[in-house]
């Protein structure tokens, strides 16, 4: 790794002379009227997606291949990354004439292999997943005498990033709060340690996703943790763990670290498409959602705040779950799970009570003579307050009523399910998974498990990403209620069903207890 020394003006030093704009160039940091008007403050995004590999990671890698001697460039670099530092490595290779080798998971989907290959970048497919793609990739540095360019973990890597601090200094001086996304770290400490270091009184707040908040843990550890499971909506933040020097920079420069869920992700990348037309992958939108929930949080109001839209490389087939999570992130839309009688007239009565508010959705199927069980969506237009009103009023009314709008599982899967119950008396065990999505995903699964289980449900819906949301149940095994048997073992199989699942070593979660499969599926 290339030393720089740790106090912050030998950053400054660095950041000041980053050749970035031999490859990259200065983004325009562009107004957001209509957002800025909703939230009562000046908002300002800075447009990394228009960088020639639509992403920031140019900057950083382009730094690092440039700083490289003679020989070392001869002999080429090396990286291992299925999104955009594969392809500002292999960019900045093919403007400097240097062998570029992107190792990639072999789960990588096709339109980002073909990117890399495109940009002039050597591809090599190894392994089922990021930790193989990587182990890979440092056995290459030493058999091959490759020089490895680090995503993050490097102080030119994190110099060149920080350029971006600079041009946003230069091009509005009077900013109140610079919302930056983290993943590894990179962007937040290049950023943090340059503006922190000339106008301290800036506030610059690191933005993380729910499901991969790494720094959050670190922090709170005094010191870089792994997480136990990384989410994958935003892929490009979907960090294991951040670096050491990352973290470092991020404790001693950065004023706070906030996360977000996916929907207000979904309803930040909404928000940049419809004020400056932009369509931002989820990392992208990140900072967004952090700057509105901090604002919410907060009661900021007449402020100037930037944030950065790191990227713009979005699978196309993803908008439609970001579509679907929009509204939602807004609070624009409830979705609730509703007993009503099975009689004539029960359907008027309940949407007399709901009055002139618009629905959504609307999902139900004969099942029990005596009542209906109705999956409703209704459109908000006072966010929270009206959802609680509306749950409220429908209780007044007699209905017995559940409030699915924060409930993960009714969103991904059982929205689509309504309608199948079951057989009364059959005990089934629920899990949801990550499928990653590429050829022989669900014939490993169906291998691994063999024969011994009946599968009684089974859901799966693309999302356009890296890894498929699939949902399935069991029959037959206990112990997803904390039944034990007693022998201590799960009942029915239930703990042999778990050692399979572990050995199939994609991602799990036993749903068995959720409400909306509670309510409407068990």
């Amino acid at each position: 790794m290339t030393r720089i020394p740790e106090r912050p003006a030998d950053y400054l030093r660095a950041i000041l002379r980053a050749p970035v704009y031999e490859a990259a160039q200065t983004t325009p940091l562009d107004p957001m009227p209509i957002l800025s008007e909703r939230i009562d403050n000046h908002v300002l995004v800075k447009r990394e997606d228009a960088q020639p590999v639509h992403s920031f990671k140019i900057r950083g890698a382009y730094t690092k291949i440039r700083s490289l001697s003679q020989a070392d460039r001869a002999a080429g670099v090396v990286t291992a990354s299925a999104g955009n530092h594969a392809q500002g490595v292999a960019l900045s290779g093919s403007l400097l004439g240097v062998r570029a080798v992107v190792v990639m998971p072999r789960t990588t989907a096709e339109i980002k292999v073909e990117a890399v290959r495109r940009l002039g970048g050597e591809v090599r497919l190894h392994g089922n997943s990021f930790d193989e793609a990587l182990a890979y990739a440092l056995e290459l540095v030493e058999q091959e005498n490759l020089t490895w360019v680090a995503p993050f973990e490097d102080p030119l890597v994190v110099a060149g990033q920080g350029t971006i601090g600079l041009e946003l200094l230069q091009q509005d001086a009077r900013l109140d709060r610079i919302f930056v996304p983290i993943g590894g770290g990179g962007l937040a400490a290049g950023i943090a340690v340059l503006v922190k270091t000339l106008m301290p009184e800036v506030k610059v707040i690191g933005v993380e996703a729910a499901e991969s908040a790494g720094m959050t843990a670190s922090l709170a550890a005094g010191r870089p943790v792994p997480l136990d499971h990384v989410g994958t909506f935003a892929e490009g933040v979907a960090v294991k763990r951040v670096g050491d020097l990352t973290f470092r920079l991020c404790r001693d420069h950065l004023d706070e670290v906030i996360t977000v869920d996916s929907d207000s992700i979904s309803a930040a990348v909404k928000d940049i498409f419809e004020d400056v037309r932009a369509v931002a992958e989820p990392a992208g939108a990140l900072a967004l959602a952090g700057l509105k929930a901090y604002v919410e949080t907060h009661g900021i109001r007449g402020e100037r705040l930037a944030h950065i839209l790191s990227g713009a490389n979005l699978n196309f087939h993803g908008l439609r779950y970001i579509s679907e999570r929009a509204e939602l992130g807004e609070h624009r839309e409830a979705l609730i799970g509703v007993t009503i009688p099975e009689q004539p007239g029960a359907f008027l009565r309940f949407c007399t009570l709901l009055g002139p508010r618009m629905v959504t959705e609307f999902s139900y199927r004969a099942g029990d003579p005596a009542a209906a069980r109705i999956f409703v969506g209704v459109r908000l237009r006072r966010g929270r307050a009206e959802r609680e009103e509306i749950v409220a009023e429908l209780r007044a009314g007699g209905y017995d009523v559940v409030d699915l709008s924060e409930d993960e599982l009714a969103k991904v899967h059982v929205r689509y399910l309504i309608g199948g119950r079951h057989p009364a008396g059959a005990e089934e065990r629920l899990f949801s998974f990550e499928f990653p999505e590429s050829p022989g995903a669900l014939l490993r699964f169906l291998t691994v498990l063999g024969t011994r289980w009946n599968i009684s449900l089974f859901h799966y819906r693309s999302h356009g990403t890296d890894y498929g949301r699939v949902l399935c149940a069991f029959e037959g095994v206990g112990g997803g209620d904390g039944a034990r048997g007693a022998d201590g073992a799960g009942a029915d199989g239930g703990d042999e069903l778990v050692a399979h699942l572990d050995a199939l070593g994609y991602a799990y979660q036993d749903e068995t207890r959720t409400p909306s499969y509670r309510y409407f599926l068990a």
